[in-house]
């Protein structure tokens, strides 16, 4: 099968993870009323799906530290689901608080990973998180879940399809409306992403609840993609300017670029609502906060070099 669209554009849903998964690394304290910017700067770009912060503990991600802060000052937008990440019961509350509507949970195809990262076994983590999606759940939220370091592991090395799914099963059989299956080191390639989808497919995960989420290490998210697309996936993670890394993987880089994602499928004729004039934009509101250049490769060549054809279908389809 191809899964690449004929004559009418068919859609692609992007969830935009910059405002947390692209600045929990950095090193530069951005104020929060930049945060709001940005993200008030991707929904008047056409991002629909918004993962604005994290409810970690300050002390673990300092950048993420004024969650309730962002979350008070964004204005409510039609359409626009703003998400958060939650650690445990204390985070769920303050989400809470704050108003949140769509949570996160996460936890890796590794054990070893998941041991750096929230220092619980995996099956901890599992059991940890059961509790945390049923109460969000009473309490009428929209929960995903994250499997990190699916395709390998900085600590393990290589990860078996195997493992990655039965854990993305049992988030999916914990409640979880959608899973985010990712590649937080960047070392995946077209083969593999073809192989977990084939064996995803044979156990019988439901594509329509499944997202990818690349990161660009070794320059290979882009074609990841279209291993996707191509087995039938339509709902793919991006972080504007292709900001991220993750203090918990050693070596991990910036996560795929929204512009280049978004420039990617109009190209191939799919819609995405997102006008990529606007998310330039929207990335240029940190590029003069932060100590290096936004990696993102459309990005560099719009800023720089005016570059903005208007190829592919309209962004609304």
């Amino acid at each position: 099968m191809t899964g690449l669209p004929t004559t009418v554009p068919e859609w692609v849903h992007l969830v935009e993870v910059g405002p947390r998964d692209g600045l929990q690394n950095e090193r530069v304290r951005v104020a929060t009323a930049t945060k709001v910017h940005f993200v008030e700067a991707l929904v008047a770009a056409g991002l629909r799906r918004i993962e604005v912060s994290s409810f970690v503990h300050p002390r673990a991600v300092p950048q993420l530290a004024d969650a309730e802060a962002v979350f008070a000052a964004l204005r409510p937008a039609d359409g626009v689901r703003f998400s958060a990440l939650v650690p445990n019961q204390r985070g769920l509350e303050r989400a809470l608080a704050a108003g949140v509507r769509d949570i996160a949970v996460f936890t890796a195809a590794s054990d070893t990973f998941v041991q750096h990262n929230i220092r619980m076994t995996l099956a901890e983590s599992l059991r940890h998180f059961a509790p945390v999606v049923q109460r969000a759940l009473d309490a009428g939220l929209a929960v995903r879940g994250y499997v990190s370091a699916v395709f390998g592991c900085p600590y393990e090395g290589s990860v078996s399809p195997e493992q990655g799914i039965v854990v993305a099963r049992s988030l999916l059989d914990m409640g979880c409306g959608e899973i985010s299956i990712g590649d937080t080191i960047g070392v995946a390639t077209p083969g593999d992403v073809a192989r977990w989808l084939g064996a995803a497919h044979a156990a019988g995960l439901p594509f329509d609840r499944l997202a990818l989420h690349f990161h660009d290490t070794r320059g290979t998210a882009l074609a990841n993609v279209m291993a996707g697309l191509q087995h039938g996936i339509r709902t793919f993670d991006a972080s504007a300017g292709g900001l991220g890394g993750c203090p918990f993987a050693p070596g991990a880089s910036g996560n795929l670029a929204t512009e280049d994602l978004v420039y990617a499928l109009h190209g191939l004729g799919f819609a995405t609502g997102v006008d990529l004039a606007g998310l330039v934009a929207a990335s240029g509101v940190l590029a003069g906060e932060l100590d290096h250049l936004l990696p993102g490769r459309y990005f560099q060549a719009a800023r720089v070099q005016g570059c903005l054809p208007a190829n592919g279908p309209p962004s609304t389809g």
